[in-house]
């Protein structure tokens, strides 16, 4: 029987232990740094000098004293010190510095970036994939050249905002 759960790497406790407590109370810490994890800033490589117990950073790519060892993982100050855990594959953090979201795809954080293939409110889809390009207005037989620059402002908001190709 392994001593860490499969994904979170939690403590388990083994038959015929002693002190249980210890062992649940480590696997209670380290629920309380992973699950709706918040970090006070992203990227940080030095871990900082006075730190307040519960606050938590995502640890950057070239980390530096306790930090060693633990690039692009979830760092938490304790009353017992540094918890961390490793970042998998689609883990989440509110970024308080950022004021945003933060996941981990593709072996880095991203800030803010949402993916989907569509955004629906209230059931009804407001924005999906993007478009093919829409031509600008030109030819025909009357010229409203007002029309045109409406419709050719509307067009340069779309692409601008990628929701048609350019």
């Amino acid at each position: 029987m392994s001593d860490l759960s499969a994904r979170l790497g939690l403590p388990l406790m083994q038959p015929g232990q002693a002190q249980k407590e210890l062992t649940h109370n480590e696997a209670l810490t380290m629920l309380d740094l992973a699950v709706q994890a918040s970090v006070v800033a992203l990227g940080l490589n030095d871990p900082p000098a006075a730190p307040a117990s519960g606050q938590a950073w995502v640890v950057g790519a070239a980390p530096t004293g306790a930090w060693v060892g633990q690039a692009q993982a979830l760092a938490g100050w304790t009353e017992g010190g540094w918890r961390f855990v490793a970042a998998r594959e689609g883990m989440t953090v509110w970024n308080l510095g950022e004021t945003r979201g933060s996941r981990f795809t593709d072996g880095a954080w991203r800030v803010g970036v949402l993916t989907g293939s569509a955004v629906a409110i209230d059931g009804i889809r407001v924005v999906g994939p993007q478009r093919a390009a829409i031509a600008p207005p030109a030819g025909g037989l009357v010229v409203d050249s007002d029309a045109r620059t409406a419709i050719s402002a509307i067009l340069t908001a779309l692409k601008g905002h990628g929701l048609i190709a350019n």
